[in-house]
């Protein structure tokens, strides 16, 4: 681990390793290679000669881009030795991918809690705030990530949206959303459902979504289809260019609360966020020094 992220694993097309790797990543491949910041699979230092077969990996740690801080703090809900519970803001993503490598909520984590194993046990939208939970080492992930994958976990959401006084609520959507790689959004497609969420309005354009499923932006998705997109939504219903440093409108989406057995200690767990959708708008503050954690039972 260095600074937060492991080395990035790099399938080989085979041959001379030098000249791929400069094929893909340019002159500094040359550099990291004299360096012996290289290694195959099993560890051993790749040379300027060394040549590998198709479908051989190497590792090694990438140059990262600049990007642009996301200003908002990371309050920590509750950390044992099994588990770290966090208030996620909006615009931080949860795990490096794409544009977005050290300002994500994994990466920051492991740099302010010195946790080199930290994972999440579950993901949340780069868009969406509040509860988030990582595994603290390796040897409860799986446990904790299949909790999560078989859908044991009650999860609540908060959003806010306009107010259709011809929508009969509460009301339970379901629908088959697909997610293409390439493509923004998710779409709604005929064929057998694979999404449910529960839709309460709690007044005030305040809605209670308790989704069952968990596909991509499905949250987003099913209020779009109901004629009361969220607010802030750069998505739904149409895509809207945003600057990757303004960060005024918030997607008014919350992760209100997690429930769920423990499926290390059998305890209920519950946990809440301590955000608020307050007159439209999240109530993040700047970013500042990572607090100390909060017992939640």
């Amino acid at each position: 681990m260095r600074d937060g992220l492991g080395p990035a694993r790099v399938r080989l097309f085979g041959g001379p390793v030098l000249a791929e790797l400069q094929a893909r990543f340019g002159a500094a491949a040359r550099a990291k290679v004299r360096a012996g910041e290289v290694v195959d699979a099993d560890g051993v230092v790749v040379t300027e000669t060394t040549v590998l077969p198709a479908g051989a990996h190497v590792y090694l740690y990438r140059e990262l881009r600049d990007e642009v801080p996301v200003p908002f703090d990371m309050p920590v809900l509750h950390r044992d030795d099994d588990i770290v519970v966090v208030d996620k803001p909006h615009f931080l993503a949860t795990m490096p991918r794409g544009r977005h490598v050290a300002q994500t909520a994994l990466v920051r984590l492991r740099r302010e809690l010195d946790l080199p194993e930290l994972s999440p046990a579950h993901r949340l939208d780069r868009l969406t705030a509040g509860v988030l939970v990582f595994t603290t080492r390796r040897e409860v992930r799986g446990a904790y990530q299949s909790l999560f994958a078989a859908g044991a976990v009650r999860k609540t959401y908060v959003a806010r949206a306009a107010v259709d006084p011809g929508l009969a609520l509460p009301t339970v959507v379901r629908s088959r959303i697909v997610k293409r790689r390439g493509h923004l959004q998710a779409v709604e497609e005929p064929g057998e459902p694979n999404a449910e969420t529960l839709v309460e309005h709690c007044g005030d354009g305040l809605y209670r979504l308790t989704p069952s499923t968990g596909r991509t932006h499905q949250l987003r998705v099913h209020m779009a289809a109901l004629g009361v997109p969220i607010f802030g939504d750069p998505l739904y219903p149409e895509v809207i260019d945003v600057a990757p440093d303004d960060f005024s409108r918030p997607l008014q989406l919350l992760a209100l609360r997690l429930e769920f057995d423990d499926p290390v200690t059998g305890r209920r767990r519950e946990f809440v966020s301590d955000r608020r959708l307050q007159d439209g708008c999240v109530s993040d503050a700047p970013r500042a020094a990572l607090p100390g954690s909060r017992p939640r039972r």
